[in-house]
């Protein structure tokens, strides 16, 4: 277990040899590393620093993985007709303001606060999945505080805490969970928790089970506004289910 992305990570596989397990986890945590540092909302030398640090209609170079995560996020967010924004709502600009120019090149034509936030962790945790496989290892769990993603022939029982405890079985797949009322998210991610037209979710959590983590964390983002039709369109368009929570005795 390590921290990165704000939270803690915990990684579990298991391969052919012990030293092939340990090379799959060490990879693993290099991938969420990667990640962090790409996609830090504020820090220098992220991507997302610099196109808020862009001059309106210049391109900038992004990583693919930046690129990749933006493109889903620009996709969500017209999905869902606004409501799912990853800029800071108290800012100007939005995600329609950011053009994708070529592979790897986006275009801010506003000033923009990008916090991916919880979407960033998702990826990371699927990076993890990826590096864990390409490393030999037959199976695996990657949990980063609240988002988390398994492969292998065998389930797990997940145990996701609130108003009390309940327990969902998974088997290659992933599941995020977003609570508006947390007090474990960092300082330095701000969020948001509504859309352009200035809904605010001020309390709420949602549990969302999909192939791929930043999908389902996504997903949780826009479940939180609970627009009853426009929720099941975006489950059905993303191959993903709204996970009912039922307390565990």
């Amino acid at each position: 277990m390590r921290i990165a992305m704000g939270t803690f990570v915990a990684v579990d596989a298991a391969a052919d040899t012990v030293r092939q397990t340990l090379a799959g986890i060490d990879a693993a945590f290099a991938a969420v590393s990667q990640v962090e540092r790409l996609m830090h909302p504020t820090r220098s030398g992220s991507d997302l620093h610099a196109i808020h640090r862009s001059k309106p209609g210049l391109r900038v170079a992004v990583h693919p993985w930046t690129w990749e995560v933006l493109a889903l996020s620009s996709r969500l967010n017209r999905a869902s007709k606004g409501a799912f924004d990853p800029c800071l709502p108290d800012r100007a600009g939005r995600m329609a303001d950011l053009e994708f120019a070529a592979p790897n090149f986006v275009i801010p034509h506003r000033p923009l606060h990008i916090d991916l936030g919880g979407i960033a962790k998702g990826y990371a945790v699927d990076c993890a999945l990826t590096a864990l496989r390409a490393a030999g290892c037959s199976q695996g769990l990657v949990n980063a505080g609240g988002d988390l993603a398994v492969f292998g022939a065998r389930s797990r029982c997940v145990v996701i805490r609130g108003d009390g405890e309940s327990i969902v079985e998974i088997k290659n797949a992933a599941l995020a969970t977003s609570d508006v009322c947390s007090a474990a998210r960092p300082a330095e991610h701000r969020g948001y928790y509504h859309g352009a037209n200035q809904r605010e979710i001020k309390s709420g959590k949602v549990t969302v089970s999909a192939a791929s983590t930043v999908i389902a964390d996504a997903l949780t983002k826009c479940l939180l506004a609970d627009d009853g039709e426009m929720d099941r369109e975006l489950l059905e368009t993303f191959a993903a289910r709204r996970v009912t929570l039922a307390p565990h005795s």
